[in-house]
């Protein structure tokens, strides 16, 4: 029988993912209150969605639509941040920004949909926002702890996935532009590779550096002008297979970094999209099934 999910890397071909589509919620939005930038414009970023959206289906990745059905979630393209595949099943996170909390039901519904089982929810107290996890490795779960994500999320999710010899860990992550901003744990590094990772270093916790070094991890540390003038997207990149990945145009001095180490880079624009929204084509995009 064809494997219809599983998701334990950051770079193994992308063969099936969940995405919604922005509509009728994105050009009602109000930009004050979702923290939306100057740039922001509904029908361009609409636009940008759909050029990258072409370049995962150039991919050769399944696309699992979740529909805008005009439920105001403005926030809710990016699929990333609401729930986690794994090998053994979902498990429905809990948001960080208030104004997401309805988006977990959304996954849990289009999971049920696929016939994708849910291993449980956090609950509570308890926070994680997809964008501050990576998997270190097939059975090791990165979290950043900031104001989107919290230690008692980490011990929900270890109570969760341990049964399955999965391990969460967390590192603390700084205040930088406070609590309205959206820095993740994803706003400093990206896997590019197995042992390959873009990082922005001076916001990195430093036990979470070292960890990375003594996995053997080749570090490429992006260049600070384009990190601060795109608040952190210039590195927000997505692998959809190792040494192949997608960017937001207009950073090429992080772009050749990438190419000089070997990679693949697909550009789109993203400026009225992800530069203005906060997030960028890892958000955008959450894999059921690598491998």
């Amino acid at each position: 029988m064809m494997k219809r999910f599983g998701s334990q890397s950051m770079v193994l071909p992308i063969k099936r993912v969940l995405m919604r589509r922005p509509g009728k919620s994105l050009l009602a939005a109000d930009a004050n209150e979702w923290h939306y930038g100057t740039l922001f414009n509904a029908e361009k970023a609409i636009s940008q969605y759909n050029a990258f959206a072409n370049l995962i289906g150039q991919s050769g990745a399944e696309i699992a639509w979740i529909e805008d059905n005009n439920d105001g979630l403005c926030d809710a393209m990016f699929t990333q941040d609401a729930s986690l595949v794994t090998d053994h099943g979902a498990v429905l996170l809990n948001m960080g920004k208030k104004l997401r909390t309805p988006e977990p039901k959304l996954h849990g519904t289009t999971y049920e949909a696929l016939d994708i089982p849910i291993l449980g929810a956090l609950s509570g107290n308890a926070k994680i926002e997809g964008g501050d996890f990576i998997w270190l490795d097939e059975k090791t779960i990165v979290v950043g702890c900031g104001f989107r994500s919290n230690r008692e999320g980490i011990d929900q999710l270890n109570a969760l996935l341990n049964p399955f010899d999965i391990k969460v860990i967390g590192f603390d992550l700084p205040v930088w532009q406070g609590a309205e901003a959206c820095l993740h744990l994803m706003s400093m590094i990206s896997p590019l590779d197995e042992k390959l990772a873009l990082i922005y270093s001076p916001l990195m916790p430093t036990a979470f550096y070292n960890l990375l070094l003594e996995k053997g991890f080749t570090l490429l540390d992006c260049h600070p002008e384009e990190y601060l003038s795109s608040g952190g997207l210039n590195l927000n990149v997505l692998p959809v297979k190792p040494k192949e990945c997608i960017m937001i145009d207009g950073f090429p001095l992080t772009k050749k970094q990438m190419e000089d180490a070997g990679c693949t880079v697909h550009v789109f624009e993203g400026d009225a999209l992800c530069i203005a929204c906060e997030g960028g084509p890892t958000c955008l995009t959450n894999p059921i099934l690598r491998g």
